[in-house]
């Protein structure tokens, strides 16, 4: 399956917007970009087209592609096996890869991953009767074009590093094509001097609130992740490790930086679409990133730091309320972003909005000590939850 990909290399490169970007990755054509799919293959065309346009260099072992075969893993706990041989069980996932060579002794990996769920693969939150398409605009078509607006402004100011663009494959299926990559690079891991990831970069609120993820990585992240921020309000998170593909850097003792906009009712939905993104926002964090690359251009190499891995300190819970968390909310409580279905919270009439206060006899100030409120319980109790709306607090009964 192929597809019409991007202008010719003669037309202005100007032309093609963060917003076009989004608009063919995310369309039904692609039907959800599941990996080893023809969708994702058209996408990785399509992705590969513009880095050509944009003058990145091939620096994949195949032109800009890096193919990799694996079989799906049985058991969630197992290492997937690479080194297959083609069979009715294994997939082909490509990461696609460019190069801007600046002749410099490190280089700057910027990434994002173009893979999602097609018609609806494990993982999915979609609970209707037939298959729909998950297009993945925010997750992560948004990524993808914010990762080629850096790739245009790079290729014209910045000359203090190298910088590699690497689209990853296999995201959904376990961080699969970045872990890939950094067992099989294109260029020495040694020189590698920190890792971008943009995983979710669509959804920017009004309050224009972004997480920055691995500000403990390496000593001045912080620092400079403050200094050129003038438009957001900065959620920060010390630890390199987390859901997305700077893991697999971070795994490597590279310093990682991982920017997201925050969860939403549409995550791992087919009504993830493309209308829902806030293009303006996405220029802004491009911005942002590409002003913090350029400040760190003349640090040299970046020393690497381990973080604690805060999901080792989650609590673990049999039950839940059925909600998607504000994890961008800094206030006192658990706001709630979305709910779900037929859960305990939708049957108990509460809303997104409604900030969590008090679970059972637990007060409830952040995340952590909703979680440890949640892991008392088990299925078929039932408790009282108070939660603040607007200025009232209301009280439910919650049957888990």
């Amino acid at each position: 399956m192929v597809f019409t990909a991007c202008k010719s290399n003669s037309e202005d490169n100007k032309t093609v917007s963060i917003k076009d970007d989004v608009m063919f990755l995310a369309d039904d054509k692609l039907q959800g970009r599941q990996t080893g799919t023809d969708g994702e293959l058209a996408a990785a065309d399509y992705i590969a087209k513009r880095f050509e346009n944009i003058g990145l260099s091939t620096k994949g072992p195949d032109g800009y592609f890096q193919t990799f075969s694996f079989k799906p893993k049985t058991d969630p706990h197992q290492t997937v096996n690479y080194t297959v041989k083609d069979g009715d069980s294994t997939i082909t996932g490509t990461n696609v890869i460019g190069f801007i060579d600046n002749k410099a002794e490190n280089t700057i990996i910027i990434g994002a991953h173009y893979d999602h769920l097609g018609y609806g693969a494990e993982g999915s939150l979609y609970r209707g009767e037939a298959s729909e398409i998950h297009n993945g605009a925010d997750d992560n078509a948004s990524g993808v074009a914010v990762m080629l607006s850096l790739a245009k402004k790079l290729k014209k100011k910045n000359k203090g590093n190298n910088y590699l663009f690497i689209a990853f494959s296999g995201e959904e299926m376990g961080l699969l094509g970045s872990n890939y990559f950094t067992k099989k690079p294109t260029i020495a891991l040694s020189n590698a001097n920190y890792m971008i990831n943009m995983d979710m970069v669509g959804r920017l609120k009004e309050n224009n609130t972004l997480a920055v993820y691995g500000v403990g990585t390496s000593p001045i992240f912080k620092q400079v992740v403050k200094a050129n921020n003038s438009k957001f309000k900065i959620i920060e998170n010390q630890s390199g490790v987390g859901p997305s593909d700077h893991t697999s850097f971070y795994n490597s003792e590279i310093p990682v930086l991982h920017f997201f906009t925050g969860q939403h009712e549409d995550y791992h939905k087919p009504s993830d679409d493309s209308k829902k993104l806030n293009y303006k926002g996405m220029s802004l964090i491009s911005t942002y990133i590409f002003d913090i690359i350029s400040d760190l251009d003349d640090n040299g190499k970046m020393p690497f730091r381990t973080t604690k891995n805060e999901s080792e300190d989650v609590p673990r819970f049999k039950v839940g309320l059925g909600v998607i968390p504000d994890y961008l909310f800094d206030g006192k409580g658990m706001r709630i972003d979305g709910i779900s279905e037929d859960k305990p919270a939708q049957k108990a009439n509460l809303q997104r909005g409604d900030i969590v206060i008090k679970l059972g006899d637990s007060v409830v100030t952040d995340m952590m000590s909703y979680m440890r409120a949640l892991s008392a319980f088990d299925t078929g109790d039932t408790t009282k939850v108070i939660v603040k709306r607007g200025n009232d607090e209301v009280e439910a009964e919650i049957g888990f």
